[in-house]
Parts: structure tokens; C-alpha cells; sequence
């Protein structure tokens, strides 16, 4: 059951396993990202980072990276939320 109320860490949106829909995007301190896929535990998603046609899928032309619930932590809802 998804939360009524975002989890807030030191004032950042941080999402959890729930929050995540196919085509969300998200950002960590690495950059943008967007969810191509959600498992039991886990999201698959794609950096969006050089030439947008890559992006478009599935399949897609550039690397899927799986996040699991140890990576929820540094995952953030907007790019004000992610720490400096």
C-alpha cells in the first residue's frame, strides 16, 4: 500500500520500492534516471544521459542498471532533494 505522506530524510524526498511506476523518473547523485522496469525488490532503470533516442524502449540501446532496497536510500524524487 503506497504511503500518504513521502518519506523525509534531513529534509530530501527520498523514494521507497512503492513509489515507482514504469517511466518515473528519479535522480541520484549520479544524475537523471527513469524506471523501465519493477521487480519483487528491485527497479530496473536507464541513465538519461547523452542522445534521447537511446532512451526509447523497451528494448533499449543503453544499459539497464538495477537498483535494490539497499539503494533506496539515495534515491530521491527531484533534483532539489538529492544532497550537495
Amino acid at each position: 500500500m503506497p504511503r500518504e505522506v513521502p518519506l523525509i530524510h534531513l529534509g530530501t524526498i527520498l523514494l521507497e520500492h512503492a513509489d515507482f511506476t514504469i517511466g518515473r523518473e528519479f535522480w541520484t547523485e549520479t544524475g537523471c534516471w527513469r524506471c523501465t522496469d519493477i521487480g519483487t525488490r528491485t527497479i530496473c532503470a536507464i541513465k538519461l544521459e547523452g542522445d534521447p533516442r537511446n532512451w526509447n524502449g523497451p528494448p533499449y540501446s543503453v544499459v539497464e542498471h538495477v537498483f535494490d532496497e539497499n539503494d533506496f536510500g539515495a534515491l530521491y524524487a527531484s533534483r532539489d532533494s538529492v544532497p550537495t
